[in-house]
C-alpha cells in the first residue's frame, strides 16, 4: 500500500473502488494512528475501532455502487451523535452518554463509504477559539505542541493536519472550523446557513450552528461537501437547492471580482498576517482577477452582536442538561432546584457557565428589548449590507484571524482577548453566507495563516473555485 499519510480522500476512494486499496488496512492505519499520533496530540475523545473495521469490511461489498468515499477514513467533532459511542461535547455533564441515533451527516458518510475512525476533542459545547476549554484537557497543534490548534474543532483540525485522517467534520458558530483551519494550515469552510443539516448536532447557538468540513486540499473539501450538503426532512432549517457536482468544477477560467473591506484591514490585524493575505491578493491580480475596496461599516458590530445572541441561544439550549434526561446526575435526596445547581455547577466547565449567565441576563426581563431584540436587529442590518456588497463583487477577501496561532495558556484567562480571535469570522456566521479559509503562507516563524473569503448564499462553488486557484498559486 502507498504510504497512507500521502494519500487524499479522493485519491483513497478511488483505490478502494478499483480494488488497488484496502479500506480494512486504510482504517487499521488511521486506527493506529489516532491511538499513537492521536494521543499525543489529545486529538480523540473516543477511537471507534470496532465500528470503523466493520463499516471497512462492509465497502468491498458495495464497491459498484455511488460510493464517493469508498474506504476512507474520517473523524468527527464530539458533538455529533453517532450510536454506539458517547457524545460528550467535550464535557464533564454528558461524559458516558451514548445517543440513541445517528446525526444525518452520519448517516451520509456512511452511505458514502465513508469509515469513521473516531470523534474528536472540542472546547466544551464549542465554546471556544483555543480548544483548551475542553473537560478532556487541551488539544495540541501538530505543527508546533505548544500553540493551541484554533477552536472550537481543534481536535478535527489536529486530525487532518497530522495526516491521521485525510478529511473531518467540525461545527461552526462563529468560526470554529475557519479559524482552526488557518491555525492548523488546512482548508475549512462554513457552509451556508441550512445547507447541511443539524439533525444530530447538539446545539450551541441554533441560528447560526452549522457542520462543517475540514480537509487538506480543496478537492476532498468539496468532495465531503457534496456528501453532506442537501435538505433533510429532520431538520427545518435546512433548504432544497440545486448542488453541482462540486469536485469536478473547480478547473474554471473565470476572473472573480473581489472585494477588499477596509474595515478587517484595520487596527488588531497583526501585520505579519496582513502581509500575507496581501501577498494572496497580489498572486490572484496577476492571475487576472479584480480587486476593489468596498465598506462594511457594521463589521465593527459583529462581535458584539454575535456574543449577545449566540451567549442568549447557549443559555436556552443548554437548558435541557438538567441532571433529569442526559448524563450527570447528582441527587442524594436534595430538593429539585438543588438538584439542578449541583449537577450544573458540576458539569459545567467556566466557559460555558459564563456564556449561560451572559445569556440568561439578556433574555431576562427588561434587558431583553436592550440586548437581544437590538442585536436581533442590527443583526438584519448586516445581512442587508453583505446583500448588497454582493451585487457589484463575486466575493470578499480578508483574514481568517487576526493572529497566527497563539500558545497554549496564553490567553485562556483573558476572555475579551479569546473572543476578539473571532472578529473576521463571525460577520459570514451571523448573515449565514457561506465562507472558506484557504492555507497561504506563514508568518517568519512559520505560524501558519489563512485567507478567508466570503461569498452570496449557496455560492459555495465560488468559493471552492477560488480555493482551488489560491491552492495552485501557493
Amino acid at each position: 500500500m502507498p504510504d497512507y499519510k500521502t494519500l487524499t480522500a479522493r485519491l483513497i476512494a478511488d483505490g478502494v473502488k478499483a480494488g488497488t486499496l484496502s479500506a480494512v488496512d486504510l482504517a487499521k492505519e488511521a486506527v493506529w494512528l489516532a491511538k499513537g499520533e492521536g494521543k499525543e496530540l489529545n486529538a480523540f475523545i473516543s477511537i471507534c475501532e470496532e465500528k470503523a473495521l466493520r463499516q471497512a469490511r462492509e465497502v468491498p461489498t458495495n464497491r459498484n455502487g455511488n460510493l464517493p468515499l469508498a474506504g476512507v477514513p474520517i473523524a468527527i467533532k464530539d458533538n455529533i451523535n453517532y450510536t454506539d459511542y458517547p457524545c460528550t461535547c467535550g464535557s464533564h455533564i454528558l461524559e458516558g452518554y451514548i445517543p440513541p441515533y445517528d446525526a444525518t451527516v452520519v448517516t451520509k458518510l456512511v452511505q458514502a463509504g465513508a469509515v469513521i475512525i473516531g470523534k474528536t476533542n472540542m472546547d466544551e459545547f464549542a465554546m471556544g477559539s483555543s480548544n483548551e476549554n475542553s473537560y478532556f484537557g487541551p488539544v495540541r497543534n501538530p505543527l508546533r505542541h505548544d500553540l493551541v490548534p484554533g477552536g472550537s474543532s481543534g481536535g478535527s483540525a489536529a486530525a487532518v493536519a497530522q495526516k491521521i485522517v485525510p478529511i473531518a467534520l467540525g461545527s461552526e458558530t462563529g468560526g470554529s472550523v475557519r479559524q482552526p483551519a488557518s491555525f492548523c494550515g488546512l482548508f475549512g469552510l462554513k457552509p451556508s446557513y441550512g445547507a447541511v443539516s443539524r439533525y444530530g448536532l447538539v446545539a450551541l447557538a441554533s441560528s447560526t450552528d452549522q457542520i462543517s468540513p475540514y480537509a487538506r486540499t480543496t478537492e476532498d473539501l468539496a468532495l465531503l461537501y457534496s456528501v453532506i450538503c442537501g435538505q433533510d426532512e429532520h431538520d427545518a432549517t435546512s433548504v432544497a437547492f440545486d448542488h453541482p457536482d462540486y469536485p469536478n468544477l473547480l478547473d474554471t477560467d473565470r476572473k472573480f471580482r473581489i472585494g477588499i473591506p477596509r474595515e478587517y484591514f484595520g487596527k488588531g490585524l497583526d501585520p505579519e498576517v496582513e502581509a500575507v493575505v496581501r501577498k494572496a491578493i497580489e498572486k490572484l491580480k496577476k492571475a487576472g482577477h479584480t480587486f476593489v475596496d468596498i465598506s462594511l461599516p457594521m463589521s465593527d458590530k459583529a462581535i458584539a452582536v454575535y456574543y449577545v445572541i449566540m451567549c442568549a441561544e447557549a443559555s436556552a439550549n443548554l437548558a435541557r442538561f438538567d441532571g433529569v434526561r442526559y448524563g450527570l446526575h447528582e441527587s442524594d435526596d436534595k430538593t429539585l432546584a438543588e438538584m439542578y445547581a449541583d449537577t450544573r455547577s458540576r458539569g459545567f466547565g467556566d466557559e460555558v457557565k459564563r456564556r449561560i449567565m451572559l445569556g440568561t441576563y439578556t433574555l431576562s426581563s427588561g434587558y431583553y428589548d436592550a440586548y437581544y431584540l437590538k442585536a436581533a436587529r442590527v443583526r438584519e442590518l448586516m445581512r442587508r449590507e453583505m446583500e448588497e456588497a454582493f451585487q457589484s463583487i463575486d466575493l470578499i477577501i480578508c483574514p481568517t484571524s487576526p493572529t497566527p496561532p497563539f500558545r497554549i495558556g496564553e490567553k485562556i484567562n483573558d476572555p475579551l482577548a479569546m473572543y476578539l480571535s473571532d472578529v473576521y469570522t463571525v460577520t459570514a456566521s451571523l448573515t449565514g453566507g457561506p465562507a472558506i479559509s484557504v492555507p497561504f503562507g506563514a508568518v517568519a516563524d512559520g505560524r501558519p495563516v489563512g485567507v478567508q473569503f466570503m461569498a452570496r448564499y449557496l455560492d459555495e462553488l465560488s468559493l471552492f473555485q477560488i480555493s482551488h486557484i489560491l491552492e495552485k498559486l501557493r
